[in-house]
């Protein structure tokens, strides 16, 4: 009978042992988000539109959106813009949701006139920055570090090209995204439909 008990407390002990080693791995999966991670933002510093210089710490620790942008833009940036304003109004009050709109048109741009066109879309969000700065800089960071294209071409309307895709950034600066239903990473989130819209609210509040 000693050999069966002491047998019986062996294997409790080993089990308890396994849950204090299991269970919060368990926990950590189920709360962490199925989200694609796509690649890390690479380093930046820009000037906002209250003429404050913006990097990645000021970013660091919060869930962010990015944007490529020019406010005198006749086509896709209003609609971006104020599908960005519902992003900022569904987590009005919320300190770690940040916003990063990069005008690729930064001649034009300055922090006076991003500051007008902040007040224009009633952007409140203390944490929604319009940047301006070096051009090249900029081009470089949409086109190698997030893969998205910018260009000039007079030929256009406006005589800016970008895409009307948003990306999300994590609290460590990773880029990421939700799958198809073939669990390949979107990458992107289409800012010109309410679809794309709603799927990025959905995949902030995870992140959050």
């Amino acid at each position: 009978m000693k050999k069966a008990n002491y047998s019986y407390i062996g294997i409790s002990f080993i089990i308890l042992l396994f849950g204090i080693w299991a269970v919060p791995k368990i926990v950590a999966n189920l709360s962490e988000p199925d989200l694609a991670v796509i690649g890390e933002v690479p380093t930046f510093s820009f000037t906002n539109q209250n003429e404050k210089t913006i990097t990645n710490q000021n970013y660091k620790g919060k869930v962010y959106v990015v944007e490529f942008f020019f406010t005198t833009c006749p086509s896709i940036c209003p609609i971006m813009n104020e599908n960005m304003v519902r992003i900022q109004d569904e987590f009005f009050g919320n300190p770690n949701l940040a916003i990063a709109s990069f005008s690729i048109d930064p001649t034009h741009d300055t922090p006076s006139v991003l500051k007008e066109y902040a007040a224009s879309y009633k952007i409140t969000n203390p944490n929604w920055h319009l940047l301006t700065g070096d051009k090249d800089a900029i081009y470089e960071l949409a086109n190698k570090g997030f893969n998205l294209y910018v260009g000039e071409n007079s030929e256009v309307e406006g005589g800016f090209e970008h895409s009307g895709f948003f990306a999300l950034i994590d609290q460590e600066g990773n880029i990421r995204s939700r799958k198809d239903e073939n669990g390949n990473p979107i990458i992107y989130y289409n800012g010109l439909e309410d679809s794309g819209v709603q799927m990025l609210k959905e995949d902030i509040k995870k992140l959050l």
